[in-house]
């Protein structure tokens, strides 16, 4: 399976544009064979927004969506993209998965950073979901989720090979050790590959990291991103990391009594 990431600098607040910008980096990734193209946390929005998440926040059958649908299904890969959702009075801080036969699936982020997020989003409450992509068991987190250890260890658990994160991770020395160690140290306690898709440049008050990147099941990177929009691409495939698993079967050889969660 082939897949792509893109680390895209947002338009603020222009749904349309975003949507623009989408839309030209699924035609190049398919253009390349690319079956997935997996961008940043907030990505059809932007992120720095504040109070004027309540005002374009959009339901899950919303045209949103039905767009992002749209680019999915006219180049041929899915896509997941981070999007503001709303359901009654509440705003999530959401991602969707859209696959080119129109199928989604959708995911609501758990973890809440800071308190611009807190002020302008619910947190999810839902169990990470795993779902099938192309063959691959499949999961979806967005950006501070995965700097906890057993969020990322449960859809692992639950048999995810593939784990999506789009992020908006900010600019910053700390910052780039979640980029640069965390996020491989992730994929490789748990055997999975991991996509983290990062926004870059800056966009109101806040600044990007960028160091977007694709890991493998053993901790090594196989794409990385710089600090400027890119379109990333790598191969994925299960099988070639049959020895790393057996060499490391930390999922088999939990100890669960021992541990005090």
């Amino acid at each position: 399976m082939l897949i792509s990431l893109f680390q895209m600098q947002p338009v603020s607040g222009d749904i349309a544009e975003n949507l623009v910008k989408i839309a030209r980096a699924a035609e190049a990734a398919s253009d390349m064979g690319a079956e997935l193209l997996v961008t940043p946390e907030l990505s059809t929005s932007g992120y720095a927004l504040g109070a004027l998440f309540a005002e374009i926040a959009e339901p899950r059958d919303g045209a949103l969506i039905d767009a992002l649908a749209d680019i999915a299904e006219t180049f041929g890969l899915a896509i997941c993209a981070g999007f503001p959702e709303r359901e009654d009075d509440a705003v999530y801080n959401s991602a969707v998965l859209v696959r080119p036969d129109g199928t989604r699936e959708f995911y609501r982020k758990g973890h809440l950073y800071g308190d611009a997020e807190r002020a302008a989003f619910t947190p999810g409450n839902d169990v990470p979901h795993v779902f099938d992509l192309c063959g691959m068991k499949t999961s979806m987190l967005i950006c501070y989720d995965v700097e906890f250890p057993e969020y990322v260890r449960s859809v692992a658990l639950a048999g995810a090979e593939l784990v999506l994160v789009p992020t908006a991770l900010p600019a910053g020395v700390i910052s780039r050790r979640v980029a640069d160690t965390v996020v491989p140290a992730r994929a490789f306690e748990n055997g999975v590959f991991l996509v983290y898709s990062d926004l870059c440049g800056s966009e109101n008050s806040a600044e990007y990291c960028g160091r977007s990147v694709i890991v493998g099941p053993d901790g090594d990177v196989l794409a990385r991103a710089g600090a400027r929009e890119a379109l990333l691409v790598a191969e994925v495939e299960p099988s070639a990391y049959d020895e790393c698993r057996e060499q490391n079967p930390y999922l088999a050889e939990r100890r669960s009594e021992l541990y005090r969660l």
